[in-house]
C-alpha cells in the first residue's frame, strides 16, 4: 500500500548505530542556520532522505519499464526553520549559499544544473498544480550520499526538499506525488531526461517493485527481503570517476531508445519485443543506427528481468537471482554501452567489473550501478570474500572505495527526535 502522505518517524528508528550519528549531524545542523528574524518562530524541524540503489531494469525507466530499486542507509539531513517573507536559503558545506524568491518560479538558464535550479523547479510544479506557496524557509543540510556515485544524490535531494516544502505549506501529499514532483522539476529546470525509478525508491523506501507501463500512476509493489541471511553482503565500489558532468552521454539513451520506438509508432519502448526489433533490424540501423539497435536490444531484454527477481526473492532463490542480476550486467556492458564514454585510458568501471567476476564467480554477482559511465559498481559478496574483496578493490581505487550499504525501510521522512 503507497503511504498517503510523507510519514514522521522517530529517531530511534534509525539503525541504532546511525541514531548517535544522526544526532551529531542534525546539532552541527542547527548551528550552521542563520539567524534567526526575530519576526520568526523558533522552529526546527528535521529530515532524512535515503539515497537509493538500482537492484534491476538498468535505464528501462525512462522508457516506461520496470525496475527494482531499495532506498539505502546512505542519506541526506536537513534542519529547516521557517521565515517570514518568501525566501528560501539553503546552505549545505562544500557549495556556496543559495538563495532563491518564491515569487518567482521561472525558469531560469543560468541555474540549470545546479540545485537551485531542483529548488525552483519543485516551487513551479507546485504553481502548476494551483497550490498555493506560502513562507519561505532557511535549510542547513548534509549529505552522507556521494555525488556522482549513482546512489542518485540529485532524487534524495529532490525529495529532501520536497518533505521541507510539504511540511511547511502543510500540502499533505503523497511521497509518490513529490516523486513525480521531483523527477518534473529536474526534467524541466535541471536538464536531465531521468525517468522516475530514483524519486520512488527514495520516496517509498525498502525493496520496490515498479511498473511505469503508466508512467503518472506507476504500480508500485514492495518487497521485504534480507541479503545477510543469505551470508551476502550488498556493496558499492566508487571507481573514483565521476558522472555529474556525463549528461550528454546519459541523455542519448532515452534519445536513441526512442528513436527506435517511433519507427513502431510508439512513444516509448515499452511494448516492444525482439521480434519487433528483428523484423524491422535493417530499418533500425538506417535510421537510428547500430547502437540505438542494441540499446533497444537491452530494453526488451532487461525489462522483464525485475519481474524475474521479485519472483526469485519471493520463493528465496539467491542463486536464481544473483544469475539474474549477472545477466543484467552484462546486458548493459554489450548492448547498453554504459560503462565507459570511449576513452580507453578511462575505463575505471570496466576494471572493477573485471576484478569482481575473477574474485567473485561463481558465488557472487556484478554489475554497472545506476546511470553508468562512470561512478560506482555494484556487488554481491559473500561474507567470507568481503575483507578479500574490499582489499582487492582498495588497492586499485584508493581506501574507502567500498561502501557496505544496508536497505532502509523507510524513504523520505520527516524525523521526530523526541
Amino acid at each position: 500500500m503507497v503511504q498517503q502522505k510523507i510519514p514522521c518517524i522517530p529517531l530511534a528508528s534509525f539503525q541504532n548505530r546511525e541514531t548517535e550519528n544522526h544526532k551529531t549531524r542534525y546539532e552541527s545542523l542547527v548551528s550552521r542556520l542563520p539567524p534567526l528574524e526575530s519576526s520568526c518562530r523558533q522552529e526546527l524541524h528535521y529530515f532524512s532522505s535515503p539515497g537509493r540503489t538500482e537492484l534491476g531494469g538498468n535505464h528501462t525507466d525512462h522508457n516506461n519499464g520496470c525496475v527494482l530499486a531499495a532506498s539505502v542507509d546512505l542519506d541526506m539531513l536537513a534542519v529547516a526553520s521557517p521565515r517570514s517573507d518568501y525566501l528560501i536559503s539553503l546552505a549545505s558545506e562544500g557549495y556556496s549559499p543559495i538563495r532563491i524568491d518564491l515569487r518567482d518560479t521561472s525558469f531560469k538558464i543560468e541555474e540549470r544544473g545546479s540545485p537551485a535550479s531542483i529548488i525552483r523547479g519543485l516551487a513551479a510544479w507546485l504553481t502548476h498544480k494551483g497550490m498555493q506557496i506560502g513562507h519561505g524557509f532557511d535549510i542547513a543540510m548534509d549529505s552522507r550520499v556521494p555525488a556522482g556515485s549513482g546512489l542518485s544524490s540529485s532524487a534524495a535531494f529532490e525529495l529532501l526538499i520536497a518533505a521541507i516544502f510539504d511540511d511547511m505549506g502543510k500540502y499533505e501529499m503523497s511521497p509518490i506525488d513529490w516523486a513525480i514532483a521531483g523527477q518534473w522539476a529536474e526534467n524541466e529546470y535541471f536538464g536531465k531526461p531521468c525517468g522516475l525509478m530514483d524519486q520512488i525508491a527514495c520516496a517509498e523506501g525498502g525493496i520496490v517493485f515498479i511498473d511505469l507501463y503508466e508512467p503518472g500512476k506507476p504500480k508500485i509493489e514492495k518487497l521485504t527481503y534480507d541479503f545477510a541471511s543469505n551470508g551476502l553482503i550488498l556493496a558499492i565500489v566508487n571507481t573514483g570517476s565521476n558522472h555529474e558532468d556525463l549528461t550528454i552521454e546519459y541523455s542519448d539513451i532515452p534519445k536513441e531508445m526512442k528513436c527506435v520506438a517511433d519507427l513502431f509508432g510508439r512513444p516509448a519502448m515499452r511494448g516492444i519485443e525482439k521480434q519487433d526489433l528483428l523484423a524491422k533490424l535493417s530499418d533500425i540501423r538506417i535510421r537510428c543506427g547500430d547502437r540505438a539497435l542494441l540499446r533497444a536490444w537491452h530494453f526488451v531484454h532487461e525489462n522483464s528481468r525485475p519481474v524475474k527477481m521479485v519472483e526469485a526473492l519471493n520463493r528465496n532463490d539467491i542463486s536464481a537471482y544473483l544469475s539474474i542480476v549477472n545477466d543484467s550486467g552484462r546486458s548493459s556492458w554489450h548492448y547498453l554501452q554504459n560503462i565507459h564514454t570511449g576513452n580507453p585510458h578511462q575505463q575505471s568501471l570496466s576494471i572493477a567489473l573485471m576484478l569482481s567476476e575473477d574474485l567473485l564467480s561463481p558465488e557472487g554477482a556484478w554489475r554497472v550501478h545506476g546511470g553508468g559511465f562512470a561512478g560506482s559498481i555494484q556487488a554481491y559478496v559473500p561474507e567470507s570474500r568481503f575483507p578479500e574483496f574490499t582489499e582487492r578493490m582498495e588497492t586499485v581505487f584508493g581506501e574507502g572505495c567500498v561502501q557496505h550499504i544496508n536497505i532502509r525501510p523507510f524513504g523520505v521522512c520527516k524525523v521526530l527526535m523526541h
